[in-house]
């Protein structure tokens, strides 16, 4: 039997969010939860959502979008989570029924103290809703730095560096100068390469091709960072969920220059490959931050592009402001 539950992420104007202790004689007892619940016969999610909030904690919704959609399989039943996040609401939120409350940073959040089926709601609370993939490889990595500082002016806070055909001591090179570029704006810089290449250099995690993906019997070894791949399919969204990785890039939702020969997966192809998916999935291909609000309610996390939100190089800051939703 599948349990269909509506929950919600309340986020302060902090950036906390809000968390609810289970009742100790509950299914998964004890332990901490976003606050919500059961469908009624013949509601949405998001009615589900609303009564469930104003019966736990007292609040109104004022404003929310899709999150994530998570199915779980415990020994004894199986769950299928909508979970919308919350940005706005009317009153102060209480826990009616006498269930603890508490507000934490996303990534203060222990894992292990919520239910299996919540955790990648945590992994999608600490991930941006758009991430920038660098452009072409540079030949002058002034400039490259010089753009890469352009488009971290917009608000991006999510840098997959990639410059396939850079020698590694060239690589290297532009590592140490976009990290603390990237730092210095608390921008995270993930590395496109070879895991076993990049152990020294610093930055925040690891992105994988496909390839790549395709080739790996375990999760890279990179404690405490964020580590994702690029897919094109469900097998190969199966396999980064197999290995435990953070986030996918599910591409190419419309068709693109770089890739004119890929057939485009369209909206509807993204939602139904991402309803399946157990791990947030970012949008690529064609796409650019105007694209986010048609995202959301296909299930996806955000946007990732390249040119959509890398600028060209006579693009001064005027002209990066279009992406400054975040």
């Amino acid at each position: 039997m599948l349990i269909h539950v509506a929950a919600g992420a309340v986020v302060d104007p902090e950036g906390r969010v809000l968390i609810a202790q289970r009742p100790p004689q509950a299914h998964q007892g004890g332990l901490w939860e976003f606050p919500g619940g059961k469908l009624e016969r013949s509601e949405t999610p998001e009615q589900a959502l609303a009564r469930e909030l104003a019966e736990e904690l007292g609040i109104k919704i004022a404003a929310c979008r899709p999150l994530i959609r998570v199915e779980h399989d415990y020994a004894d039943r199986r769950v299928l989570l909508d979970v919308y996040r919350v940005d706005a609401y009317e009153g102060m939120p209480v826990g009616r029924e006498g269930q603890p409350l508490a507000w934490l940073e996303p990534w203060a959040m222990d894992p292990a103290q919520f239910p299996a089926a919540d955790r990648p709601i945590i992994t999608a609370l600490r991930l941006p809703s758009l991430y920038l993939i660098t452009g072409p490889d540079p030949t002058d990595p002034d400039d490259f730095l010089r753009r890469l500082g352009l488009a971290l002016e917009t608000g991006i806070k999510l840098v997959q560096l990639r410059a396939h055909d850079l020698p590694d001591a060239d690589f290297s090179r532009l590592v140490r100068g976009a990290y603390p570029i990237c730092r210095a704006v608390c921008a995270r810089l993930l590395l496109n390469r070879d895991p076993e290449a990049v152990t020294d250099l610093p930055c925040d995690g690891l992105h994988l091709s496909a390839r790549r993906l395709r080739g790996l019997g375990e999760r890279p070894d990179a404690p405490s960072r964020l580590v994702g791949a690029s897919c094109h399919d469900a097998e190969e969204l199966r396999l980064a969920e197999s290995l435990s990785l953070d986030y996918a890039l599910l591409s190419p939702v419309k068709p693109t220059a770089s890739h004119p020969w890929a057939p485009a997966l369209g909206w509807n192809g993204f939602a139904t490959l991402v309803a399946s998916a157990r791990l947030p999935v970012y949008a690529l291909g064609g796409l650019g931050p105007n694209d986010q609000d048609r995202c959301f309610p296909h299930g996806g996390q955000g946007i990732a592009a390249i040119s959509g939100l890398w600028p060209n190089a006579g693009r001064g800051r005027a002209a990066a402001d279009s992406g400054r939703r975040s």
